[in-house]
């Protein structure tokens, strides 16, 4: 198999202490991996979260750091915990941790999706899953850390923003998705306020409902030491054309968006914190 690709990482260079994260956008698909699935590519692919990375350009312009899968997430799912592993794509495996993401086929390693079924020709052994680990996993949140930590030394607070997309949503289900963890990973005055803003630009948002964050926020936010994480859920169609595989006329949009959290939020954020400093 061959070695999977590292994240991009970008270091901050601007005044807000904000790190975005996107952590299944990947697109380095080797050979090898695509050989060893039963549906080629395409299998593959549906389980990206398309474009997100592009969506991070106005955000990036400004200057906010970040850590970018290059790793797709059939290979590697940064956004699960390495224990996260299903029995039925690793043989050998140790008795992890059966969430209900892994009972659904979508751990470390996914098994399957919904329309496509079982993804692969062969499990792997416990020997390739730590090789993916090492390669493409462990640089992700290593990464993460250090911006964070690097953040919080510079202003004393740090927000995490790891962004995803969902497919088009069921009636009922806005287009926008904050996740906190139930408060766990962030303040709820900082979710609120991420809300107001994701409203402000036009779009119906809301807490929680039905993603409350994965990994990513749940292993980086730790708001009792100012680091702040919250889970950006974002509806395919508002961004992507009708194939929902290139970009569409909201594209810039939801670029703005982004960058308008990132913005919005950061400064708040730093208000809290000196307002916290002066008393």
């Amino acid at each position: 198999m061959a070695p999977l690709s590292p994240p991009l990482i970008h270091r901050p260079r601007g005044d807000m202490p904000v790190i975005l994260s996107v952590p299944h956008s990947g697109r380095d698909y080797s050979p090898s991996l695509v050989d060893c699935a039963r549906g080629g590519r395409s299998a593959l692919v549906s389980l990206e979260d398309p474009l997100v990375d592009r969506l991070a350009w106005r955000a990036l312009q400004r200057g906010l750091g970040a850590v970018i899968a290059r790793a797709p997430r059939a290979a590697i799912d940064c956004n699960r915990a390495e224990d996260e592993i299903d029995p039925a794509v690793v043989t050998g495996a140790p008795r992890g941790r059966l969430t209900a993401r892994t009972r659904g086929g979508l751990g470390i390693v996914p098994a399957r999706t919904q329309r496509l079924g079982y993804l692969w020709n062969r499990p792997l052994t416990m020997a390739e899953l730590g090789q993916r680990i090492a390669e493409a996993h462990r640089p992700y949140h290593l990464a993460l850390a250090e911006l964070l930590a690097l953040t919080v030394d510079r202003f004393g607070c740090a927000l995490l923003l790891d962004c995803h997309s969902m497919p088009p949503p069921a009636r009922g289900i806005p287009p926008i998705i904050i996740g906190d963890c139930f408060g766990r990973s962030a303040d709820r005055w900082l979710s609120d306020a991420a809300l107001a803003v994701a409203r402000t630009a036009g779009f119906e948002a809301r807490l929680n409902d039905p993603f409350a964050g994965g990994h990513i926020i749940e292993r980086h936010g730790n708001p009792r030491q100012a680091i702040h994480a919250l889970q950006l859920e974002i509806a395919r169609d508002c961004y992507l054309d009708s194939s929902l595989a290139a970009p569409g006329p909201g594209f810039d949009s939801i670029a703005r968006l982004i960058d308008s959290l990132a913005a919005e939020l950061g400064a708040t954020l730093l208000e809290r914190r000196f307002a916290t400093a002066a008393e």
